[in-house]
């Protein structure tokens, strides 16, 4: 059986849940939920990505939200404790979710000169 996230786990920020709660209306019912994972690469040394998923496993976290999931494997999580997904619309038809607070990981931009995990683990 999967466990219950709290918001020590994850947040979502009242943008993201609305957007999140949009896209749960036009997907097929077989959908359980938004899968956030990590994967190698990045400037943090780890990447993230959502997707949406028809299976919760029982080594998954979930963090119920009003008209839809989100799922969270267990290694996954171990980079995503604390993290806060916003949603940020810049009006111009560049809309993407990011992920704020993200925790240092030691790794190195290659001489890009910017390194900011708070700002969704990106550089350059």
């Amino acid at each position: 059986m999967s466990a219950a996230l709290t918001e020590t786990d994850l947040t979502l920020t009242p943008p993201a849940q609305a957007k999140m709660q949009e896209l749960f209306t036009q997907v097929d019912e077989s959908v359980q939920g938004v899968r956030v994972f990590a994967t190698a690469g990045g400037c943090s040394g780890v990447s993230f990505g959502m997707t949406f998923t028809d299976n919760i496993d029982a080594n998954d976290g979930v963090l119920a939200c009003e008209g839809f999931k989100v799922v969270v494997d267990d290694a996954t999580l171990d980079y995503l404790r604390g993290v806060e997904i916003d949603f940020v619309d810049q009006g111009d038809g560049n809309a993407t979710f990011v992920f704020n607070n993200l925790p240092q990981m030691g790794g190195s931009c290659g001489g890009c000169g910017s390194h900011s995990s708070s700002e969704g683990g990106g550089c350059c």
